[in-house]
């Protein structure tokens, strides 16, 4: 699943008429890198959930056949997002019942995702990177035996990349709002989340400084 429904504030002015996933990274719309990347480590069913500007998302990208994948979407209210639990419970219809990625359609990375990790009683893995200068305080922290804590040091920054079981959302309603952060704080402090350390190129494209920042210095085209 890629989350992409989000209003993209702080990316204003340029977000007011082009979704932020469909910003140009690089030569081409940044959630096209994510479908490249997903399709070259072997996704092929990929659900997209839209919100703000939905419709140019689904006209732009249709069922997927121009990048080798297949799309499904999970059409949110465009002035109303279900944030990022809320979202996915909201797409769990389209999901499955097996354990789902899902990625972040404002970052770029060089992440390859997989493979996938032993499960045991784990509802979420994150995966983590060390933290950037815009986010100096990280978010959760990860010690020796894989584990992520929300309390703790060293802490690092969750990268908007992770594996998730699908009933860990089963109980929430799939048409209201709901934060990612307190269900993981709820995960971890049961011991339900593992997690692990990306050290390659992350970036979070989340202002127009940092859009321009990655285009002025574009990665290697091996990264996909």
């Amino acid at each position: 699943m890629i989350l992409a429904a989000g209003r993209g504030e702080r990316m204003r002015p340029l977000t007011d008429h082009t979704p932020k996933p469909l910003l140009e990274v690089c030569g081409a719309p940044l959630i096209v890198h994510h479908l490249r990347r997903l399709r070259a480590a072997g996704f092929e069913d990929i659900v997209i959930n839209t919100g703000w500007l939905g419709r140019h998302i689904r006209e732009a990208l249709g069922d997927g056949t121009a990048h080798g994948v297949r799309i499904r979407y999970s059409i949110e209210p465009e002035r109303a997002p279900l944030e990022t639990a809320g979202g996915i419970a909201h797409a769990l219809p389209l999901l499955g019942e097996a354990p789902f990625l899902v990625v972040n359609a404002d970052v770029w990375t060089d992440f390859r995702p997989r493979p996938q990790w032993a499960w045991g009683e784990d509802l979420a893995h994150l995966v983590l990177v060390p933290n950037p200068p815009h986010h100096p305080e990280g978010d959760f922290a990860l010690d020796a035996q894989g584990r992520l804590h929300a309390g703790g040091a060293p802490r690092l920054t969750y990268a908007g990349i992770g594996w998730f079981r699908p009933e860990g959302f089963a109980a929430l309603d799939p048409d209201q709002p709901a934060p990612l952060a307190p269900l993981l704080r709820q995960w971890m402090a049961e011991g339900r989340v593992s997690g692990s350390l990306h050290d390659g190129d992350w970036r979070d494209i989340g202002t127009p400084q940092r859009l321009a920042e990655i285009n002025a210095d574009c990665p290697p085209s091996e990264a996909y």
